[in-house]
This record gives structure tokens, sequence and C-alpha cells, in this order.
């Protein structure tokens, strides 16, 4: 059994991420010892596992909600719970798309001062250098 705080060093969360996580009903499973202390156990960090992912790649609160009463409700609802991950995917996978093109232009962006310093060179693209008309 693991306390918030040790919790939340193995999931590389802050202790208030997971106390606010817990109070939204993210960790159906979790107990309270005699002093009414969190304790996470094993199982409890795969929730806190899958419930990172879908929020790290933007899932809203709400919709991590639904995706943990619909594991609650059993294998009835696995169809439903594949089209939620296989959406989050694709969603992912345009986001990683686009980062890897913003990433391409600043390595441009990066390759362009460097020769810019270099050099000695002057901006050209930068507007104050070009002449009005």
């Amino acid at each position: 059994m693991y306390t918030i705080k040790e919790a939340a060093k193995k999931s590389e969360l802050s202790e208030h991420t997971l106390r606010f996580w817990a109070k939204s009903g993210f960790f159906p499973f979790i107990k309270r010892d005699k002093n009414n202390i969190r304790l996470f156990d094993d199982n409890d960090l795969e929730w806190v596992r899958i419930v990172k992912c879908l929020r790290a790649v933007g899932v809203e609160n709400k919709s991590v909600k639904k995706y943990i009463t619909l594991c609650l409700m059993g294998d009835s609802t696995v169809k439903e719970r594949y089209n939620i991950i296989l959406a989050t995917k694709e969603k992912t996978e345009q986001k990683i798309k686009n980062l890897q093109e913003q990433l391409k232009l600043l390595e441009y962006k990066e390759h362009f001062y460097k020769n810019i310093i270099t050099n000695n060179l002057k901006d050209s693209w930068n507007p104050i250098h070009k002449k009005s008309n």
C-alpha cells in the first residue's frame, strides 16, 4: 500500500493532482486507513496510469469520468471503451503530426539564426530590415 505521497512519486504526479482526481472519482477502489489517509495499491496505480495518459493527451475530466464509469459497468461496455480509446488515439496522432510540423519549422529557424550569428549577417526575414513601399 502506498500513501498519496508515495503514489505521487511513483506516478510522477503531484499529490494535489492525485487528490483532485481521487475526489473526482477516478480511482474507485482506493482505501483509507484508520486516520482517513488515502492508500493506493498496485491496482490503483494502474487506474492512475490510464487517467494520467488520458489527461496528458487532452481528454477532459468529464470524459475520463465517463470512461471510468464504463469500466466499472463491466464487459458489456468494452466496445464503447474501445471506441473512446480509438478516438483518443486518433486525436493524439494528429497532435503528434502537428507538433512534428512545428518542430521542423523551429529547427529551420534554429539553423537560420545560427547561420546569421556565425556569419555576422542581418536577419533578412525581419520586417525591420525591409523598406516600406
